[in-house]
């Protein structure tokens, strides 16, 4: 196949048919089902500002994961700037980061161990195990060598094989109680419909992002995201843990209570700055480790 510049609406369509493969490996690579889908969002807007810019490509699912690949890259590198500028004297100054970050590395059981990886056999792991690339296919993608590619395969697979020979139970992460009563006051209140209630602990100012569908701002649109939730019926909210991090789990009552999707909440004191809802991004919830907490 030549190079082309084909149909946007191809494009977005090829997205939403691979944005759970996209996801599959963006997470595997930052080691969180979260953080995987914030690259996909990024590897997405890219994709389409490539097309509106005149890009011709030639293997147009190739292409998107060579995005999504260097979304991950630029993610991994900033994440890694971020952490490199923690010095001892910003310690003293936020609440126990440590004890946050070794939490979600002990929750998120599967993701953690493709973390013990270099970035390179994660890469080659992930595309041709998980996502079934051929090695030429995985070469596209990382722009490595095929040498190089079956190295890194060669020895990702041993370091993991030796990692679940070697893995054992992981503990309960920890909720902090004023977290804790916090989150559990705002369940209570949704799953009781009251969502006057809900709504008198939000900001003024407040952001919802309901993934993959829409973003709201302001207690005047949430209002939109309430009332959709007041019509349905199948769900209900239950605390938990997703990746280690403190997370609304969104059951359905109608089919066993299974797990269905979360929802994230970031406090500014005692209201609600932000909501991040995962129900409509179901691979979200398939590839992270999800725990219910219990009484």
């Amino acid at each position: 196949m030549s190079a082309a510049k084909f149909d946007r609406a191809e494009l977005e369509a090829m997205l939403v048919g691979l944005r759970p493969k996209l996801h599959r490996y963006a997470a595997r690579m930052a080691g969180s089902s979260i953080e995987g889908e914030d690259i996909v969002q990024d590897a997405v807007v890219k994709a389409l500002a490539a097309h509106d810019g005149g890009a011709l490509v030639e293997r147009p699912e190739q292409w998107l994961f060579r995005i999504a690949h260097n979304a991950a890259q630029d993610h991994l590198r900033r994440r890694q700037r971020e952490r490199s500028r923690v010095t001892e004297a910003d310690m003293t100054t936020i609440e126990d980061p440590s004890a946050n970050a070794e939490a979600r590395l002990a929750a998120a059981a599967s993701l953690r161990a493709f973390m013990q990886l270099s970035p390179a056999q994660r890469s080659a792991v992930v595309l041709t195990d998980v996502l079934g690339l051929s090695l030429s296919e995985t070469c596209e993608v990382t722009g490595a060598t095929l040498a190089a590619t079956k190295a890194a395969l060669h020895r990702g697979r041993a370091e993991l094989k030796a990692l679940a020979a070697r893995t054992g139970e992981v503990a309960m992460p920890k909720l902090d109680p004023q977290e804790e009563r916090r989150l559990r006051r705002y369940v209570d209140l949704f799953n009781a419909h009251d969502f006057d209630g809900v709504r008198m602990l939000i900001a003024e100012d407040v952001q919802v992002d309901v993934v993959n569908r829409a973003r709201l701002n302001g207690k005047k649109e949430a209002s939109t995201y309430f009332g959709n939730y007041d019509r349905l019926g199948d769900w209900a909210l239950s605390l938990g843990f997703v990746d280690g991090q403190p997370a609304l789990l969104i059951r359905n009552p109608q089919a066993d209570d299974a797990v269905r999707g979360f929802v994230l909440i970031d406090w500014r004191g005692e209201e609600v700055a932000r909501i991040r809802d995962f129900r409509h991004v179901p691979y979200c919830a398939a590839e992270a480790d999800i725990r219910l907490l219990t009484d």
